[in-house]
């Protein structure tokens, strides 16, 4: 079949290369969070910019949580403006913009820039976390009900290729680095640029063949009453989707516990296990392979046997992620623990989008989505925060931290089972 051609699953006037330049920012922005917070800038944060003091995680955590409370106030707005004038596009390239702006001035963080760094990595990462919120948006609109799965999985999956090219990049880089005897002060700032260039150059199919689909014609209000008046409009009117509401709910917990691990994973590898830059590199970049496996198999999975039970074998592989991790004494279980996570990292995040656009009106999809982006925000900050004030009180126990993060998965599979799925896409279609 030729890329134009347009296969059953996507929606009408739809086409493949579409699909593919939307997935492509997946690929694109997947490397800001492999590389910065999840596999280098975290650890280089704690080690080098905060010199490995007890506060250390804590301000790590602190900082991503000013950014993702900043998120949260501003998504439904943005959510409701980019609805009401059809400006998911452009409010894309402005995040993409300014995440990629802000992750290049890091580079400039060195030994003792503790603020600097806190400052930098707010604004990246807000910059980050509104444009995942838009781009999420326009899923709904690229495939039909029945295949949100698969076709949020390829993205997520695609996702994960892009952080895996990102990372390869980096190690390449960090083992010369390396080998000529630079010290992370000298070679993390390099890894920055690549990570900032890669993702400018990946987003520009995105923004040459996505298409914008309003559904709705602007309203002539001034900008701010209007988003106002359509974010009031939609908590008003959100009794019909109290099933979505629920696993938003649902989600937050077990976003807490995920976000915990992809934030503060090369942390624990490192302070707890005894990895070095190179090793925890090379860890998340595996991972990030078992993660796009996830996110691939288990996005027509969930089209198949249905979102809960896919969602709930991804919590209960999360819980045995955080067991075998906290009783990990040698690389090999921690190694085992890492890539199970990758897998149930793939699978929970694809399957999560694709539940929130399977319950979604289409009329207010933008809004919805932002309210999916406050969840997985709010939950990014109560996750570290929990993790970071229990390794600071206990003074350094990073074991006990990451078991206690075990209840948040546990606490998001009991929410899970009350969720009627099929009552909630009869709101969604009977309220569009």
């Amino acid at each position: 079949m030729s890329l134009k051609a347009r296969p059953s699953y996507l929606a009408d006037g739809v086409h493949r290369r579409e699909v593919w330049a939307w997935a492509m920012f997946d690929f694109a922005n997947s490397g800001f969070t492999t590389v910065v917070i999840t596999a280098i800038f975290n650890a280089y944060f704690v080690s080098v910019v905060a010199a490995n003091q007890e506060w250390a995680t804590l301000a790590w955590a602190s900082a991503l949580s000013v950014s993702y409370l900043l998120i949260i106030l501003t998504a439904p707005l943005l959510g409701a403006y980019a609805d009401a004038h059809s400006a998911k596009k452009r409010l894309l390239l402005i995040t993409t913009v300014g995440c990629v702006g802000f992750t290049a001035l890091l580079s400039t963080v060195g030994p003792g820039d503790l603020w600097l760094a806190i400052l930098l990595i707010i604004l990246a990462n807000f910059f980050f976390g509104s444009g995942e919120n838009l781009i999420a948006a326009f899923l709904p609109d690229l495939a039909r009900g029945e295949a949100l799965g698969r076709v949020s999985g390829w993205g997520w999956s695609l996702g994960y290729i892009g952080g895996l090219f990102s990372l390869g990049c980096s190690l390449i880089y960090v083992n010369w680095a390396q080998d000529q005897g630079l010290q992370a002060a000298q070679f993390v700032p390099i890894t920055m640029l690549i990570t900032a260039l890669l993702f400018a150059a990946s987003s520009v199919p995105t923004f040459l063949y996505l298409r914008e689909r309003p559904h709705f014609l602007p309203i002539a209000d001034p900008v701010l009453a209007q988003s106002i008046t359509r974010l009031k409009e939609l908590f008003s009117q959100s009794w019909p989707y109290l099933d979505l509401r629920q696993f938003l709910i649902c989600l937050t917990f077990y976003q807490a516990g995920a976000q915990t691990i992809i934030i503060l994973a090369a942390i624990y590898a490192q302070q707890v296990m005894g990895f070095g830059a190179a090793d925890t590199i090379f860890l998340v970049l595996i991972v990030n392979i078992t993660a796009s496996f996830g996110a691939f198999i288990f996005g027509s999975v969930q089209d198949k046997v249905g979102h809960v039970a896919t969602i709930s074998v991804t919590l209960i592989g999360w819980i045995l992620v955080i067991l075998l991790a906290w009783a990990a004494e040698g690389p090999t279980m921690f190694w085992i623990s890492a890539n199970l996570a990758g897998l149930c990292l793939g699978a929970s995040q694809s399957s999560s989008r694709a539940l929130v656009g399977f319950l979604s009106p289409a009329s207010h999809r933008a809004e919805f989505f932002g309210l999916w982006g406050l969840a997985v925000k709010l939950s990014s900050i109560l996750g570290p925060i929990t993790y970071g004030l229990i390794s600071w009180i206990t003074k350094g126990d990073h074991r006990l931290a990451m078991l206690v993060t075990g209840v948040y998965f546990i606490i998001g599979l009991l929410i899970l089972m009350g969720i009627n799925v099929q009552r909630g896409r009869e709101a969604a279609l009977n309220n569009y």
